[in-house]
Parts: C-alpha cells; sequence; structure tokens
C-alpha cells in the first residue's frame, strides 16, 4: 500500500488519440487536506469485518481524459501509520507475525499500464510492494470526478479497490480460517493539477 504517483491516476477511458497529441497532467494527492484515503477490510474469524487505514502516504498522478492510457500513479505508504480503531490490535499487526513495520517500513504502488474498460473506468497494473515482496496487482478504478475548485486550481478524484492474498506478500495466515487469507484494499485520491 504504498505509492508513488497514485493508485488510479490514470484511470479514466474514452477516446484514444495519438500520445504526440496528448498531454497529461500532473496530480499531487491531496493528503494534507484529507481528500484521500487508503483503507482495508479483512473478515474477523467469519463473524464481522477488521476495517482500517494508512493514515501517512503521499503520490502523485499524472491523467489525461483524452488518453487515459499515458496516465500513471505513484504512491508510498507509511506503514507504522495503520489505524484499525483498536490500539493492541494494531500493535500486533504492525509486528513481524503481520506486517513487520520494524523491518519493511514503506509499501508502494508504481503503475506499470492502464486499460480503458467503459467511459470514465478502467483497470489500473502496477507493482505493490509490501511486506519485502512485489506483487504486480490490477485494480479496477473509476473516475469520481474533474473540474476546478473554489480556490483557483483544477482536481480530479478516483476510486478503486482489489483484493489481495497476503501469502501473495509473504504474510503467513495459516492459523487462521481461509476468509482470512484475503483483504480488500480501497483507495480513493482526489489530486491537484500542478
Amino acid at each position: 500500500m504504498m505509492f508513488k504517483k497514485t493508485v488510479m491516476a490514470a484511470t479514466l477511458a474514452v477516446a484514444s488519440i495519438p500520445l504526440t497529441q496528448a498531454q497529461a497532467a500532473d496530480y499531487t494527492i491531496d493528503t494534507e487536506g484529507q481528500h484521500a484515503f487508503v483503507q482495508f477490510k479483512i473478515s474477523h474469524l467469519g463473524y464481522s469485518y477488521i476495517l482500517g487505514s494508512f493514515e501517512d502516504f503521499s503520490g502523485e498522478f499524472s491523467y489525461d481524459a483524452e488518453d487515459p492510457s499515458a496516465s500513471s500513479v505513484n504512491v508510498d505508504v507509511d506503514v507504522a501509520s495503520l489505524n484499525s480503531n483498536q490500539a493492541e490490535r494494531d500493535k500486533h499487526i504492525l509486528s513481524d507475525d503481520f506486517l513487520d513495520a520494524g523491518e519493511y517500513p514503506t509499501a508502494t504502488f508504481a503503475s506499470t499500464g492502464f486499460e480503458s474498460s467503459g467511459e470514465d473506468e478502467g483497470v489500473m497494473t502496477g507493482d505493490l510492494t509490501l511486506h519485502g515482496e512485489t506483487v504486480e496487482i490490477e485494480m479496477p478504478v473509476t473516475l469520481v470526478g474533474e473540474g476546478e475548485d473554489p480556490w483557483g486550481g483544477y482536481r480530479a478524484g478516483f476510486e478503486g479497490s482489489t483484493m489481495l492474498t497476503l501469502a501473495d506478500f509473504g504474510i503467513d495466515m495459516s492459523d487462521f480460517p481461509e476468509m482470512m487469507h484475503e483483504l480488500e484494499l480501497y483507495v480513493t485520491f482526489e489530486g491537484v493539477r500542478q
């Protein structure tokens, strides 16, 4: 859950024009205004869910509505900023039993491609590094909206989610029920055009 040019950045699709005619705009993820979130959801023994988020992250993305395939996103996440609203549980998740934040303090996502699946939506492909393991993932993403803000800037926002198998990242969940072997990663980013 770390990234460097926002995990949703290249997310839209519409028509495709030659790259020479398209110019992707660069955006910085608005974390100061808390208009971006990296969240997760995992089953708790099949009885309920644990919801949490990573509070400290940064990133950028490039996006061009006329040529979404040229979009990209990168995000870096401070793993120790995990918050599941229960301090003892957070401490356990961050221990070497699971995320081992002391050894692997940063998670990253770097996009490698984007493919449109319809107007304002598509699939972002990229490398997610977590717990010292890098795995290529696909995340369906949707453009939430774009336009001028009240302060003279221009913003664009995206959301997406995907399922992660924790064993792919070297996180051993074998002592837990099978429904806890995966978690849903949900991200939503609002970026300010630079």
